[in-house]
């Protein structure tokens, strides 16, 4: 095997081709409702880490557990890298009628481009947080909301941040 590219052989490269069974894929006998994305700070510097705040409401009749996901999309990498990479995920309980707040802390480290090292580079992400990745076509209704925040600095190699 000469070619290591990673483009077609996963799903994190396909086209416009869906996986099969989504990271995340299942029923549930429940309906949940996610609200309030919050990203601190929106503009950070390039080697700090993202907060991430996100409610989650179980709006059905009958207790749950949903597995919310957060995904990372860069929207001018100066690299080739994934459509959007799942950078943080939990499976949480909530009764019936309930919410509840989440907390996640994205990494500096989650954001790193290959360029023969690794490296942060300075640009605009989206964050998407639901129960599903971003445009999946699934049969239950299940919603992803997203927010915006950038990096700014110059481009550093991550072993200096």
């Amino acid at each position: 095997m000469e070619n290591y590219t990673m483009e077609g052989r996963t799903y994190r490269y396909y086209g416009r081709e869906a996986p099969l069974y989504p990271f995340g894929y299942g029923l549930s006998y429940t309906t949940f409702q996610y609200r309030d994305l919050v990203l601190s700070p929106p503009v950070l510097p390039v080697c700090a880490n993202l907060s991430v705040s996100v409610v989650l409401e179980n709006t059905g009749q009958r207790d749950g557990e949903e597995v919310v996901q957060l995904y990372l999309r860069w929207e001018q990498p100066s690299v080739p890298v994934p459509r959007w990479q799942l950078v943080a995920f939990r499976r949480v309980a909530v009764p019936a009628g309930r919410a509840t707040k989440l907390s996640f802390e994205v990494l500096a480290a989650q954001r790193a481009v290959w360029t023969r090292h690794w490296q942060l580079e300075p640009g605009t992400f989206t964050l998407f947080a639901g129960g599903q990745q971003p445009g999946q076509r699934t049969r239950a209704p299940s919603e992803v909301l997203s927010a915006r925040f950038s990096a700014s600095g110059a481009a550093r190699p991550l072993s200096e941040c």
